[in-house]
């Protein structure tokens, strides 16, 4: 996944006229240009000669000429175009430099993955070794913005702007040119508000994203590659997205795709509808090599909006704090907790954190949360969105699903600080006491000695039984179980260590087991199948 921004090395280009392009030489150029004069000529005395009149004379060329001022205008014009709202929406679309100033940093030493042999014959003299300051090159950096109020606010993408020393924005057409300043980022949506001293600018109408359709056509607009302002078309490939390989500290997604050309320096441009309105600011690629393949992404307006104000308001992201560790269903699971048939949306509340809203309200281990303040939650991403989105001391209605039985609550959400999250997912030696559980084939377990906490990094406070080893061929490695893990439940009967574990699922072979663990700091639910096993 390549964020539109490329290379913040890359120089400016400017005064490279001829880079990129394939010129013919004098001579080639010579032969082409007599050649289409030869053709040219050719074709109009044949034209004559065919249209001569009765008297021997040329009839002259017989051209249909259009009168009117732009080309198809006219009642019968077929003619489709997006020209009008092309020349509304550019103006609020602005080019974005950053320089980024040479730093002295300390040496580091040699990087781990060296080879030995660089480090025997380098040593501390290798560039970057200890005693050997370096100094980082300027940097230039190339983005987009968009203008969302006549004084002079702007959006844009974190990443076009992070770590720069001095931003200049330059509005189109008529290029005048203005340094920014910073009102405040965002890297967890990878947003940006800069502040220009300007009064009078061509805000962009801001569209509701949430309608936005897969199908719809769009327009994205943005400097990509610093060739000037430039305008691709495409339609709605997807809704909802999420990056899969996502930028450290990401959290907030809900991404449009599109398929309209972005390309290195569209980040932080403008995504619209057919009819102006910013539906979206443009972010992400999926690229092998650096240039549009066709699937783009772009950070939903509405998402954007609730980040602006914040940081203009506040100086900060104020997001609301329910409380649960969640993860997403699968089929079984979603059987497992008595959701409708054929129904895995939702998202399924591993764990709740103590003295917290969710608490408070009675949500529970196990539960499924369907829908969030009248909204229908798809997963337990869509879920952290809906509540980061949400004010805090706002008292909102949650519908979930427990036992199998629909029910709701009431939450009053608190301010989310950055130690608090919405929701996580959550060499050995021998086991003190190891047996194979008959209803897991292929798992091995162990009490929780003082010995394997400190191996395994495993708080005093967890209870249940040490997962020591597991089969590769299993059911359980199927399902996602690991050695390390502490297998807390099985089947919603709680599991104090090794003992309980084996007694839990005698009898349960070729069934289907719920297992709730811990694992690396979380809580979360896992379904086996042993059926499926072989």
């Amino acid at each position: 996944m390549r964020p539109c921004l490329e290379d913040k090395n890359a120089s400016l280009m400017k005064g490279t006229e001829m880079n990129g392009y394939r010129w013919m030489n004098r001579p080639a150029r010579v032969a082409l240009l007599a050649g289409l004069l030869l053709a040219a000529a050719g074709g109009i005395a044949f034209t004559q000669k065919s249209g001569a009149g009765s008297d021997g004379k040329p009839a002259g060329l017989k051209l249909v000429v259009d009168e009117g001022r732009r080309p198809g205008e006219g009642a019968a014009s077929l003619k489709v175009t997006f020209a009008p709202v092309v020349r509304e929406v550019t103006p609020s679309v602005v080019s974005i430099s950053t320089e980024t100033r040479p730093r002295r940093v300390e040496g580091r030493g040699p990087a781990p993955e060296m080879h030995p042999w660089f480090r025997e014959f380098f040593g501390d003299r290798f560039p970057g070794g200890p005693g050997r300051p370096m100094i980082t090159p300027r940097q230039h950096g190339l983005g987009s913005g968009v203008i969302v109020t006549e004084d002079g606010y702007i959006l844009t993408n974190n990443h076009v702007i992070e770590g720069a020393d001095a931003i200049t924005v330059t509005l189109n057409p008529d290029g005048k040119e203005f340094v920014a300043k910073v009102v405040g980022r965002d890297p967890q949506s990878d947003l940006a508000v800069l502040k220009i001293e300007a009064n009078g600018l061509a805000a962009i109408r801001l569209g509701d994203s949430d309608g936005v359709e897969v199908g719809d056509v769009v327009l994205a607009i943005g400097n990509p590659f610093g060739v000037g302002q430039t305008v691709t078309m495409g339609i709605v490939g997807a809704t909802g997205r999420a990056l899969t390989a996502r930028p450290v500290g990401l959290q907030y997604q809900d991404f449009i795709q599109t398929d309209a050309a972005i390309n290195p320096g569209n980040s932080g441009g403008a995504l619209v509808d057919v009819a102006g309105r910013l539906i979206g600011i443009n972010t992400a690629i999926v690229s092998s090599g650096g240039g549009n393949n066709g699937v783009g992404f772009a950070v939903p307006s509405n998402l954007a909006r609730s980040v602006l104000e914040g940081l203009v308001e506040h100086g900060r992201v104020v997001r609301g704090f329910l409380g649960v560790n969640i993860q997403g269903l699968n089929p079984m699971l979603a059987e497992q907790f008595g959701l409708p048939e054929g129904s895995t949306t939702g998202a399924l509340v591993a764990e709740v954190t103590p003295r917290s809203p969710a608490e408070r309200s009675g949500i529970q281990s196990g539960d499924v949360i369907r829908t969030f303040d009248g909204r229908e939650v798809r997963d337990g991403r869509h879920l952290t969105l809906l509540v980061g989105q949400t004010p805090p001391a706002k008292e909102v209605t949650v519908g979930l699903y427990r036992d199998g039985k629909p029910r709701e609550v009431s939450v009053v959400l608190e301010e989310r600080s950055e130690s608090r999250q919405l929701a996580g997912l959550g060499g050995r030696g021998g086991p003190a006491s190891a047996a194979d559980i008959g209803g897991l084939q292929g798992v091995v377990v162990a009490d929780l000695t003082a010995n394997l906490r400190q191996q395994y990094r495993i708080p005093r406070d967890v209870t249940g039984a040490l997962v020591t080893g597991v089969d590769g061929e299993s059911a359980a490695a199927a399902a996602g179980l690991r050695e390390g893990d502490v297998i807390r439940e099985i089947n919603r009967r709680s599991v104090r260590d090794a003992e309980a574990a084996i007694e839990a699922v005698q009898g349960l072979e070729n069934a289907r087991i719920l297992l709730r663990i811990w694992r690396e700091g979380g809580t979360l639910f896992l379904g086996v199948d042993e059926r499926r096993q072989g």
